[in-house]
């Protein structure tokens, strides 16, 4: 990577943790933290002024941040700003990570390859569809199960097999997924906070500007900077051919490989999903 590039990355970085402090301090009110609430705003939430006072920081000083200047805050001056803008666990983790402060696990570039030992066992889940996410969440492995109940992911190519990217803008994907706009809020709020590390990454940038361009709701949700990290949910399927089906996924980190996930679908007894499966996988001839 040339110095160029690296200053690129690190100047996205930088207008990325300003757009993140500014999202988080316009969703406080002053008797949120305890403060007066003073002469009429014509602004939503705190005031600069207001957090930094909060953060035990100059005033001039947090509105560089804001800006995405070339500032440097230490760990105890990123957790002072942490409790002052209320940040839940996955903000704070989010706030670090785009300060790269503790410096985690350098993000991985190039292709990724997904494991033979893992693939077998992909294959052997014959009653659990499950598919293998890389760092960017485009799916790099699959079992019969997955295709019979998503559909072939041989079948897309380039960021069409990406899973952001089908949420948004595939729309069978779309009516598949029973709770459309809680499911796509939540997996981009997931995706904000993976893609931390990534920030200013050329892949990730052309993925949220397509994005961006493509889908109206990610265009009004991705400037929110919501950011979630729960590993495991229920998801209610409606298949045209399997019908109402009800799962509990589960995302398991892939020790040997950075920023790769094995998310695994279980049938839950809810809505006959376990016999209404069974059908399907036979029918398709995944079983």
């Amino acid at each position: 990577m040339t110095i160029n590039q690296s200053q690129t990355i690190l100047e996205a970085r930088r207008r990325e943790f300003g757009a993140f402090l500014r999202s988080r301090r316009e969703k406080l009110t002053p008797a949120g933290v305890g403060l007066p609430e003073g002469f009429r705003r014509r602004t939503p939430g705190l005031r600069r002024e207001e957090v930094a006072l909060l953060a035990g920081v100059g005033t001039t000083w947090y509105t560089w941040l804001e800006q995405g200047r070339d500032v440097r805050p230490s760990a105890e001056v990123l957790s002072a700003l942490a409790d002052a803008l209320r940040l839940d666990p996955a903000e704070r983790r989010h706030l670090f990570t785009l300060s790269d402060r503790p410096s985690a696990e350098a993000p991985s570039r190039g292709p990724e390859d997904v494991p033979d030992a893992l693939r077998r066992m992909l294959a052997s889940l014959t009653g659990q569809p499950a598919y293998v996410l890389g760092r960017r969440w485009d799916v790099l492995a699959w079992n019969a199960a997955a295709v019979a109940l998503f559909g072939d992911y041989a079948l897309l190519q380039g960021d069409k097999r990406n899973s952001v990217h089908r949420v948004f803008t595939d729309p069978a994907h779309r009516q598949l997924l029973v709770d459309w706009e809680i499911v796509a809020a939540n997996s981009l709020a997931m995706f904000r906070a993976d893609s931390a590390r990534y920030a200013g990454d050329p892949d990730f940038e052309r993925l949220i500007a397509i994005l961006t361009q493509a889908s109206p709701e990610f265009r009004a949700w991705w400037p929110r900077q919501d950011v979630l990290r729960p590993l495991t949910g229920h998801k209610r399927l409606r298949h045209p051919e399997g019908g109402l089906m009800t799962f509990e996924y589960t995302a398991l980190a892939v020790m040997d490989r950075a920023d790769m996930k094995l998310v695994v679908y279980t049938p839950l007894d809810e809505d006959g999903t376990n016999d209404r499966l069974k059908r399907l996988l036979s029918r398709t001839g995944a079983a």
